[in-house]
């Protein structure tokens, strides 16, 4: 049986911690900045943790399961 292979957009966008867990960028922060407030851009800068209903799909992606 061939091997599997990653994903190669979710390469890209997850990360594991060290506990396990997959961290994930939040959207809405690349393009039309002008409109949105401060504080809503400065929310969006911080790291978040990927759903627990997502992660099987998230770790299947990057061959992880």
């Amino acid at each position: 049986m061939p091997k599997t292979k990653t994903h190669s957009g979710s390469k890209k966008r997850f990360a594991l911690t060290g506990t396990g867990k997959i961290k994930r960028k939040h959207a809405y922060k690349s393009h039309i900045l002008t409109k949105k407030e401060t504080k809503q851009k400065r929310n969006l800068t911080h790291v978040a943790l990927v759903a627990k209903a997502d992660e099987g799909h998230v770790k299947a992606m990057l061959g992880l399961k």
